[in-house]
């Protein structure tokens, strides 16, 4: 590849419009944030920087800590969900026939075609008490009564009288399965392009040294295609963190997250150096876990060498 020296004019066309771009819509929005992170809130816009650490002293009180900490462990948990999940259905794109490739992956990305939050709407439907869930539930709840009688049991209801609806809507499991269907893809596409790249001679090999599925995938698979995991892992994660219309849709009092309290302190509270300061301390993890990542990455290819 050509130095960028040889063509600084090509260089600097190409590299000036995206560079101005992210200064004026990214860098710079999110200095003036952490600038109002230092300040004070006096009256119902005026805002003071006057250099106090007071509103992170506050975000570090054990209410919002136990908030960050419930916002972590939702987001691990829906991050995991979708790393068991993405795992087999990357494995079943790279491992189908080529004519099937394109529309599977066409599944897999079909819903970025359509709105996030829309979609996420969608999932009312599904959930509530009349929903679509509830319904079939119900269908198989009747058929598995008559199943019950064709075999001879009679009117022996082995299931119950009456179907009771689940309660799926409003609650942490509406919220964790609203992240997984919002994230899902985000797991899928890394995973499937270290997949589709893996040598499939080194599972054969694992097979017939007498390796069942288990064990090549943990000692053969994963190690080769953990970078594509990884990065699934910290897409995933990330958004789901800060991640505030989803359980303000699906989840109920008990199922607000970090996201949550950020977006009132902006809005409905007006408490923009306070919202500041939490929006940080969640940048601040999310450096944290591009850090982590870059150290894994840097020992891996260290190993590998």
């Amino acid at each position: 590849m050509e130095s960028w020296r040889q063509n600084r004019v090509v260089f600097w066309v190409l590299g000036i419009p995206p560079t101005l771009w992210l200064a004026l819509f990214f860098v710079i929005p999110l200095g003036i944030v952490w600038f109002i992170s230092f300040g004070e809130k006096r009256g119902l816009i005026d805002i003071a920087i006057t250099g106090t650490l007071d509103n992170y002293a506050r975000a570090l009180q054990p209410l919002y800590l136990q908030i960050f900490w419930k916002s972590i462990w939702m987001a691990g948990a829906a991050t995991l969900i979708c790393l068991v999940v993405g795992y087999p259905v990357a494995f079943a794109i790279a491992f189908a026939p080529e004519r099937w490739k394109i529309w599977l992956m066409l599944a897999v990305i079909l819903p970025f075609w359509i709105n996030i939050l829309i979609r996420t709407y969608a999932l009312i439907a599904v959930f509530r008490t009349r929903g679509f869930a509830n319904f079939t539930l119900e269908w198989l709840w009747e058929k598995g009564d008559w199943v019950l009688a064709t075999a001879g049991l009679g009117e022996y209801h082995l299931l119950g009288e009456r179907f009771v609806p689940l309660n799926m809507l409003y609650n942490n499991y509406a919220v964790s399965m609203g992240i997984v269907y919002a994230f899902l893809p985000f797991m899928i596409l890394p995973l499937y392009a270290n997949i589709e790249k893996l040598d499939r001679s080194y599972m054969e090999a694992s097979f017939d040294l007498g390796a069942g599925h288990w064990r090549t995938f943990t000692s053969v698979v994963f190690p080769l295609t953990w970078h594509g995991a990884l990065s699934g892992i910290i897409i995933v994660f990330i958004p789901a963190l800060g991640a505030f219309f989803i359980p303000e849709l699906l989840g109920g009092t008990d199922s607000q997250l970090i996201g949550n309290v950020i977006e009132r302190q902006f809005k409905s509270a007006n408490d923009w150096p306070f919202g500041g300061a939490l929006s940080f301390l969640l940048m601040y993890a999310t450096f944290g876990a591009l850090a982590l990542r870059a150290v894994l990455v840097g020992r891996g290819k260290a190993l590998e060498v």
